[in-house]
């Protein structure tokens, strides 16, 4: 049953005075109400100390009205490569109120050498509402909050510098340090404070390892990261008009946060709903078609050009352009009609003269105008879980058009079309034939993996196990894909920071970080895996010069755990234990 049919949900929003001054809730607000536990006054009345803090697990999302299970540890043990983002979470429970809690991380210092305090954040972490999988393990499907059991669930991490703490709740704290690529290896120690108007201030002890090695610029890593992003969640949450200087303001920080997790692609939508408006904010075309009296077209790529030139030059995205789609779920195209002046549309699938001519003509004519721009090598058309058959019918278009025009799939492995399809991502759980998959490479073709609502695990959930992130970005590499491709960076719900269940698919499903922009537990965890993957890369590459042997084959074998063969219900839940071994490993 579900657990809050009868609690009013709402999320009362105030801007701070120094948020930015727009409608959207962008700075200090409330979290939704959530029953409390049976037990509730029971347990906080076990608490002696009127107030606790300790450094808790970044496995664990903690529960807001549950006394932490924590074993007190006042010293956090970390190890960093250099260029590495490393995170620890800390836990504070309290019997009062606390008024205007605030955190403050001390610079890490090793003798005269310093990590300074604009390479640290803290944040608190903020509590959302989720759902749960499906009776069947999955997260797809229409779905009514009524039939799911709720959750208050420990994701967000916020942006602001204070906040209070109500009486008998836990507030987990969370701690992101940048360790600077020119860092000197060496023992760091630093110092968190937790302070309140009303507490005595607390202090825990960050001790941070930075060893020898060195990642990459996250642009350089090898893997190649597919998350698609919706400018048009942007506008409607910030409450600005759309492609306004303030709508890429607004985008700026939010696809930068993407940029820094090594993000490969640009998403682009050259349709008006390209998956028929499945997202609280739909997809409209970025480019306009209009058809003249004398039936002849012309083309407006402004909207295009400018995403794509933002993303590429402001936020620094610039290996490919993902053109969505050819073959939208319901199969109808937009244009305006000079002669009705009114905008129009092309009922038509793949193999109809209707459809041939929609798309022949202003393919042709976006190849024109990539190559004048400088762009027709970097630039995919680009489509998602379609049938073979209409995949063959659309690729014939595409050729005709141009016969150098990249195409991309993410979907079933179909062999017959394998060869048209420069980037290729399949399910979770599939694979390529090795001999195909080997081919690819070879011809700089890019072959990826997908996780979407169908895998209960590994996914990214706000109710999965935040190691699920991680082991999601290892697996890529454990199992020999060149990257990972997801379909939701930011495509928000209707109030994303109090409510992230859909009407359709498992909470979280639709985006991965939150306005402000903020982090999350989730996002944070997985792109701990982006860099262990690319450590793997680093290392393994390492071994082999170095003909380090027994090194090479003990990380493999720990890497064989990373993979669909032999996957149980056991090995699910020991995601984080693998992990922690694996980091072990590539730390040492």
């Amino acid at each position: 049953m579900n657990r809050i049919l009868n609690t009013l949900l709402f999320c009362a929003i105030t801007t701070i005075a120094t948020a930015q001054t727009t409608a959207a809730p962008l700075g200090t607000y409330n979290e939704p109400n959530y029953p409390l536990p049976a037990n509730y006054e029971t347990q906080w009345a076990k608490v002696q100390t009127p107030v606790q803090l300790s450094w808790g697990s970044t496995d664990i999302r903690y529960d807001k009205y549950d006394v932490p299970a924590v074993k007190q540890q006042h010293k956090a043990l970390l190890k960093a490569w250099r260029g590495e983002r490393v995170n620890a979470q800390a836990v504070l429970w309290t019997k009062g109120n606390l008024d205007d809690v605030r955190i403050e991380m001390s610079a890490l210092k090793s003798d005269k050498d310093v990590i300074p305090q604009s390479a640290l954040s803290t944040h608190f972490v903020r509590y959302v509402m989720g759902d749960c999988l499906n009776p069947d393990g999955s997260g797809c499907g229409h779905r009514k909050s009524a039939d799911y059991d709720s959750v208050l669930v420990a994701d967000v991490l916020d942006i602001n510098a204070s906040l209070p703490v109500k009486s008998k709740t836990t507030q987990p704290l969370w701690l992101c340090i940048n360790v600077p690529r020119n860092a000197k290896p060496g023992k760091y120690i630093g110092t968190m404070t937790v302070s309140a108007s009303n507490m005595k201030a607390q202090h825990l002890e960050v001790n941070l390892e930075v060893l020898a090695h060195t990642l990459p610029d996250a642009q350089q890593w090898h893997l190649n990261l597919d998350l698609w992003q919706n400018p048009y969640s942007v506008a409607r949450y910030y409450n600005v008009p759309l492609w306004s200087k303030e709508h890429f303001d607004a985008m700026r920080p939010i696809m930068r946060m993407l940029r820094d997790a090594g993000q490969y692609s640009i998403t682009t939508s050259i349709m008006h709903k390209p998956w028929n408006g499945q997202t609280e904010d739909h997809f409209d075309s970025m480019v306009t078609r209009i058809r003249h009296i004398d039936g002849s077209w012309t083309y407006d790529y402004a909207v295009f050009d400018r995403w794509v030139e933002f993303m590429m030059n402001e936020v620094g995205i610039d290996r490919l352009i993902s053109c969505y789609t050819m073959i939208p779920w319901n199969l109808q195209f937009d244009y305006y009609d000079e002669a009705t002046n009114r905008i129009q549309f092309v009922k038509a699938k793949p193999g109809d003269n209707a459809y041939t001519e929609y798309w022949g003509v202003f393919l042709k004519d976006f190849a024109k105008h990539l190559r004048a721009k400088g762009w027709f090598e970097k630039t995919a058309i680009s489509m998602d879980e379609r049938p073979m058959e209409a995949m063959k019918a659309a690729i014939k278009v595409i050729k005709d058009a141009d016969p150098d025009f990249k195409i991309t799939l993410a979907g079933t492995y179909h062999d017959e079309i394998e060869k048209d399809l420069y980037y290729y991502s399949i399910p979770y759980g599939n694979d390529y034939p090795t001999p195909v998959k080997e081919r690819r490479r070879k011809e700089g073709k890019i072959s990826t993996y997908y996780t979407c609502c169908v895998e209960g695990f590994p996914n990214t959930f706000t109710f999965s196990p935040p190691a699920e992130g991680t082991w999601t970005a290892i697996h890529a590499v454990a199992a020999d894909y060149d990257g990972y491709l997801r379909w939701s960076y930011n495509s928000w719900t209707h109030n994303p920071l109090c409510d992230s269940r859909f009407r359709t698919w498992a909470s979280g499903d639709c985006y991965s970080i939150y306005p402000g922009p903020r982090s999350s537990i989730r996002f944070e965890r997985f792109v701990e895996g982006l860099q262990d993957a690319e450590k793997i890369y680093i290392l393994r590459q390492e071994y082999k010069e170095k003909k380090q042997n027994i090194k090479y084959n003990a990380l493999q074998k720990e890497l064989d755990g990373f993979k669909t063969e032999g996957m149980t219900t056991q090995r699910k839940h020991n995601a984080d234990k693998q992990v922690r071994q694996l980091e072990y490993m590539l730390n040492k």
